[in-house]
This record gives structure tokens, C-alpha cells and sequence, in this order.
């Protein structure tokens, strides 16, 4: 005979349960690892002890030095090479590689799951934290909610909502005729449209704004390499965010957006395909970081066919990606600031430590490429000292790999451990 639990003891059962959870959950851990990466001086340590308390690092460096709790959970590493978790500054988790007319069945409630599923793929690739910089409905700020609830798994998240647009520009809806009277959400016009924009998206959970200076690659009917917004309009955008303490991404092709861009304030450049020697130097003048996407670029090129692409997108981004190669090369070699982005659904989500290679092979270091994932990342998301490094007062995000990063980049493509807040979320190494 099956006893029932009446709802109210059932309630009260599973209260107790939690709280026995929670009270059997370690305060304290202890990562030893063979090998860490000190990702600002390049130097790889021996023998290194991290300690954590409550998600945060409390201590690191030697084994011999570190100072132990008696209660703490011990992970061991031995033969694997620990660095902070790694930062993706352009995403776009609720998005897929779908183009053109294609995106139109992909409603807002279906791009908010999309976002649940690509969040865990993030994360167990070992991008513990992103900044999301597009989505329709806001559903990445319902995705970033429910990741810091712990409904779902997924990376830390910075979000911007809808992107500012023209109309017809790059992020506007050009696929549907005039009778459909289709526009997306975060077109706006003028100087006060626009700076109402602004105050909407941060109404409505935005953590920084996102903005398209320029045309597009895969848009119809608009063109990368031409200005969108005008240095005014950009330059109210900027000021708008900043007195509302939100950062700004500038999407940005060509060259003449890039400046103005820059010379708006923006706080990063996203692509920069046709950045030049002016671009360059009012960047370099301002501060202003380069966020390139450049993986995107081979993926996206090889499988075109596969992914029934049209024309007119394939058309632009023949022309596009190759000229992006080259042009960034030359932003390198001129000295601006870098951080990590891939533009991760152009591509599938989960391949973003793709973009280590190619950033390598057009100039950066393996130190340089690995410093825009982690400490340059971080300052540009405003998150210095709490992402991007493994010193005392960090976030516990952790990843660790076989062998040393720095003499072959790549490695960093099989991610084997995985700590999020002093939370492990993937070990292939075993206890």
C-alpha cells in the first residue's frame, strides 16, 4: 500500500532537504594543479595551490606556501595547465546559423530556448563569461536572469538587448516587402529617437548598449562599408549610456564608421573590416578596443553551400572576410587594443576557442591572443579584477588543459575542466 505525503509535509520535506544541501556543500576548495598559466607576465608555474571560499579565490600560487582549511574539498589536477576562465566579448546565445529568409521562422519564445541550449555549450567550452551583444525580445536578458538564478547553466552574461539601427540598416528587418510593414524593435532615427532607445533598452535590463555604425555582411539590402548612424546621432548614443553607466559596442565595417565611432566614444569597435591607418589612430588616441570576429570568416565560407546561404549575403561576405583578414593584420601590428570576440552563431556555438588560431596567425602573440580572452576582456567589460585573472578577490572560473597554452594556442579548443564560482561544471580529469 502506497503512503501519500500531504502537500504541506511535502513542502516542509523538501525544505529540509535543501537546507541539508546547502549545508553539505563545501565552503572551502582547494584546486591543485600541475601547471598555471599567470596570464599577464606569460609565465608558466609549477606546482601552484588555488584556495576558494564561497566562489572566490582566497589565495593563490605555490603548493608549499598555500594555506589549507581543514574542511575544504580537494580537486586535483596534476598533469593539466590551469588559466582563468576565458571571455567571449561578442555573442549572440539565442541566436543559430540560420540566414536570410531563414530567420523568420524563429520566433521570440523559440530564440529565448536556443539561448538556453548555446548558454551550456558556452560554458562547457570554457567561456565563463560573455557579453551578448544582439538579441531580439530581450531574450538574453531573460537568459542572463535565469542563469544567475540557477534555472539554467550557462556563463556569466552581459547583455544588450535589441541593437540600435536605421531603418533598413543592418539589424533592421529588410527580408519582408512593404505591405508587411516590418520593423525590428531597435530601429531608431534621429538624435532624440535614438537616446530614447537608449533609456528603453536600459528600462529593460540592458547591461551596455550595442549600436550599428555601419551596414552589414549578412543583411540584405545594406552596405558594410557605408555609415549608418552620423557622428551626432552616435555621439548621443554614447553620451546617453555613459551618464547611465552602460558601455557601448559599435558594429562597425567601414572605416569612416569606425572613426566616428571612436571619436563618439564608443568603448569598443565589433569586426572592424575595413579599419585604416585613420581608424587606427583615433582607436589608439581614445582607448578604444578592437573586438575582431575572424573564425567566422573560414567557418562561415566553407560551409555557405551546406547551410543554403543566399546570394546576396554570400555575395557580401566574399568580398567581406578576406578584406577583414588583411586589415586586421595591420590593426595588430599598429598596437590597438584587443579583446576576444567571434560573433559565436554565425558559426556553432561551442567552437569560439576557433578564434585563438586565427588571431595568432595574423600577428598576435599566443600571450596577446589569450590576454584579449581573459585581462583585456575583463577591462573592457568593466569586470577587472573579478574575471579574467586568477588573483585573491576573482570569481573562482577556472579552466584547465593538457598541455602549455602559450606554445601551441590550440589547446585551448579542448577545454577539460571547467569551474564556474568554485562550482565545477565539467572534469574530464576525474577527482
Amino acid at each position: 500500500m502506497k503512503t501519500k505525503l500531504c502537500p504541506a509535509l511535502f513542502a516542509v520535506a523538501m525544505v529540509f532537504l535543501a537546507a541539508q544541501v546547502c549545508a553539505q556543500a563545501p565552503r572551502h576548495i582547494v584546486v591543485h594543479a600541475g601547471h598555471m598559466l599567470d596570464v599577464k607576465s606569460g609565465k608558466l608555474l609549477a606546482d601552484q595551490t588555488l584556495v576558494i571560499e564561497d566562489g572566490r579565490i582566497v589565495s593563490s600560487g605555490g603548493t608549499a606556501e598555500a594555506k589549507i582549511p581543514p574542511d575544504a574539498a580537494r580537486i586535483d589536477l596534476p598533469n593539466a595547465t590551469v588559466l582563468p576562465g576565458l571571455i567571449d566579448a561578442h555573442t549572440h546565445l539565442t541566436m543559430e546559423p540560420k540566414f536570410g529568409y531563414e530567420q523568420l521562422a524563429i520566433s521570440v519564445p523559440r530564440e529565448a530556448l536556443i539561448g538556453a541550449k548555446n548558454a551550456r555549450v558556452t560554458l562547457l567550452a570554457g567561456f565563463t563569461t560573455v557579453r551578448n551583444v544582439g538579441a531580439s525580445g530581450y531574450t538574453d536578458v531573460a537568459l542572463r536572469d535565469a542563469i544567475n538564478a540557477g534555472d539554467v547553466p550557462g556563463p556569466r552574461m552581459l547583455v544588450s538587448g535589441p541593437p540600435l539601427t536605421i531603418t533598413g540598416g543592418h539589424a533592421d528587418n529588410n527580408l519582408l516587402p512593404f505591405e508587411y510593414h516590418a520593423t525590428n524593435e531597435g530601429v531608431a532615427d534621429g538624435v532624440d529617437a535614438v537616446r530614447h532607445m537608449v533609456r528603453q533598452n536600459i528600462k529593460y535590463g540592458a547591461d551596455l548598449i550595442k549600436f550599428m555604425a555601419s551596414g552589414g555582411v549578412l543583411s540584405k539590402g545594406d552596405n558594410p562599408q557605408a555609415s549608418q548612424y552620423t557622428l551626432e546621432e552616435m555621439k548621443v548614443i554614447v553620451a546617453e549610456a555613459h551618464r547611465l553607466g552602460r558601455k557601448v559596442a559599435a558594429h562597425a565595417h567601414g572605416a569612416q564608421a569606425i572613426l566616428w565611432a571612436s571619436e563618439a566614444g564608443v568603448d569598443s569597435i565589433e569586426h572592424g573590416s575595413y579599419i585604416d591607418d585613420a581608424a587606427i589612430a583615433e582607436m589608439k588616441k581614445n582607448g578604444t578596443y578592437l573586438v575582431p570576429t575572424l573564425y567566422l570568416g573560414d567557418w562561415f565560407l566553407e560551409n555557405a553551400e551546406r547551410n543554403h546561404v543566399p546570394d546576396f549575403l554570400l555575395a557580401k561576405a566574399k568580398e567581406v572576410m578576406p578584406a577583414a583578414r588583411k586589415n586586421i593584420a595591420h590593426a595588430f601590428a599598429s598596437g590597438v587594443k584587443v579583446a576576444f570576440g567571434t560573433d559565436a552563431a554565425v558559426y556553432s556555438h561551442g567552437l569560439n576557442a576557433h578564434e585563438f588560431a586565427v588571431m595568432v596567425k595574423l600577428g598576435l602573440t599566443p600571450l596577446q591572443a589569450i590576454q584579449a580572452a581573459t585581462i583585456n576582456a575583463a577591462d573592457l567589460l568593466g569586470w577587472s579584477g573579478k574575471v579574467g585573472t586568477l588573483e585573491p578577490g576573482a570569481w573562482a572560473d577556472i579552466v584547465a588543459v593538457d598541455g602549455d597554452p602559450i606554445k601551441d594556442v590550440t589547446t585551448l579548443e579542448h577545454v577539460k575542466f571547467v569551474m564556474k564560482g568554485g562550482e565545477v561544471v565539467k572534469n574530464e580529469y576525474g577527482k
